[in-house]
């Protein structure tokens, strides 16, 4: 019924009907709506040019600085166990004619002694501090001449090179030194050579009668059960050549301190059989 009481017509409920198939098959074979276009994206910015910051060119550096280190460090253990392998005056020779080469030896030195928890020029310097300051002193391969700059005595420092003036530039078994001159000779890790007696003959030579002689070696070298050598041995061969042993120090863990007189006379040993030191090699760190 509508709204009037008049009957609904059925034909147009049916076609209302039909139509709503009809409509749907239509829309079922018209073809599918265009996909949505994309969404637009920003434009992308400029690749910009990374700067270095001041953490990055830090991180930078130290790199490099690591790098200089480790090659300074392969050329410094090349030239350590060349120092111990040859004579000094092949030694003298050869920082004679590349002097950079000192440079580079002894800054990997100091990296090294970094390491140590005592180094024993300090403890030389400490010795030497409770004597007389009139006591001349000769200090044989004096390095950056540190136990000059430590104490108030006069100090002869002796090495292959001289990048300062108060160091004398020479071979160690032949100083510039007179005879009887010194008080003091001073071996600070610094008997190294196949000719290390031609030192101590040298040393013999420029002290005084009464003389001391200090010797401060890496421990190993004095150490038979790892190949080093047997301390007796050395004592008995400076012995002969006119030392007499004062006292010897064993107590560091990295070196080890001998201390010597010359006698008063001089001695007559013609022959004296030297122990051989083994080269001291540092390791890669």
């Amino acid at each position: 019924m509508t709204d009037g009481g008049k009957p609904d017509n059925p034909s147009r409920k049916r076609r209302r009907r039909r139509r709503k198939p009809q409509s749907r098959l239509e829309s079922t074979n018209s073809p599918p709506p265009p996909p949505p276009p994309p969404p637009q994206l920003p434009p992308p910015h400029p690749k910009r040019r990374k700067i270095d910051g001041p953490s990055t060119s830090k991180n930078h550096l130290s790199f490099l600085q690591k790098m200089r280190m480790r090659l300074s460090g392969g050329h410094f253990r090349m030239l350590n166990e060349k120092l111990y392998t040859c004579s000094g005056g092949e030694a003298f020779n050869l920082f004679k004619n590349e002097p950079e080469l000192f440079d580079v030896y002894h800054a990997g030195y100091q990296e090294q002694m970094v390491h140590w928890p005592e180094q024993p020029v300090n403890t030389i310097a400490k010795w030497l501090r409770n004597q007389s300051s009139s006591l001349k002193v000769a200090d044989f391969g004096c390095g950056n001449a540190t136990l000059a700059k430590s104490v108030k005595n006069k100090v002869f420092s002796i090495d292959l090179v001289s990048n300062d003036p108060s160091v004398i530039a020479c071979d160690m078994a032949h100083t510039p030194l007179d005879s009887s001159s010194v008080d003091v000779a001073i071996f600070c890790l610094s008997l190294m050579g196949t000719n290390y007696s031609n030192y101590l003959q040298e040393a013999k030579r420029v002290l005084k009668p009464s003389g001391w002689l200090l010797i401060a070696e890496v421990r190993s070298r004095f150490d038979p059960n790892t190949g080093g050598a047997d301390p007796e041995k050395f004592f008995c061969a400076v012995s002969q050549l006119g030392f007499s042993l004062v006292s010897k120090d064993f107590s560091n863990k990295m070196f080890v301190l001998f201390y010597f007189k010359k006698a008063k006379k001089d001695s007559q040993v013609e022959s004296i059989k030297w122990p051989e030191l083994k080269p001291c090699i540092y390791k890669r760190r």
